[in-house]
């Protein structure tokens, strides 16, 4: 009677399957992780956080790397927060830092600039509780929390397993997002790449 109880709670056997990883704070991922996403990803690389700013400081040669990535044929996209929405200024009153979002943001913008070739960059104010970065078959997934700072949101890392599980939910919550960031795009964001989904 209490050994398949038991099983259940040792073994991995339905969307939980999806959990390679959980971490008290974004800050808490090995730096080594997200060079490994990075530079293992071969198809699609989506950085759907507010600002990304951390990209930017974790991974040397970001920008030419993921440059590289969409010479050869990746998907490369930017989600970025629209630094002109109430809502972005209403969460920089909560975070109270002197690295305001828009900072943040612009800092984003100058270092994909850097990019040899054009990377897809739109802009939203509506992912600025939770950020979704994926890479080919693995995501990493923060939930904001409070006022703290996104370094300091709760982490998840998830592989795709099965064909409606976690990581694929969160797959289509990025590509609502971005389908309705294309609507409300400034007309000085950065262009996107030819072709580009």
């Amino acid at each position: 009677m209490l050994w398949p109880d038991a099983v259940r709670r040792a073994v991995k056997l339905g969307a939980d399957r999806e959990l390679v990883g959980v971490y008290a704070r974004r800050s808490d991922l090995p730096r080594s992780l997200l060079r490994e996403l990075i530079e293992g990803a071969r198809s699609r690389l989506w950085f759907g956080g507010y600002t990304s700013y951390f990209v930017w400081l974790d991974v040397p040669n970001a920008a030419g790397t993921l440059g590289a990535k969409a010479q050869a044929g990746a998907d490369v996209r930017f989600l970025l927060g629209d630094p002109a929405s109430p809502v972005t200024a209403g969460r920089d009153r909560v975070e109270a830092t002197p690295l305001d979002l828009g900072t943040r943001i612009a800092m984003t913008r100058a270092e994909i600039a850097k990019s040899p070739t054009p990377l897809a960059v739109r802009l939203s104010d509506r992912h600025v509780a939770m950020s979704v970065w994926v890479f080919d078959d693995d995501a990493i997934v923060a939930t904001h929390i409070g006022g703290a700072l996104g370094q300091d949101s709760v982490t998840f890392h998830l592989r795709r397993r099965e064909s409606d599980g976690p990581f694929s939910r969160y797959v289509e919550h990025f590509e609502a997002l971005w389908a309705d960031a294309a609507q409300q795009q400034p007309a000085d964001a950065v262009a996107e790449q030819p072709g580009g989904r």
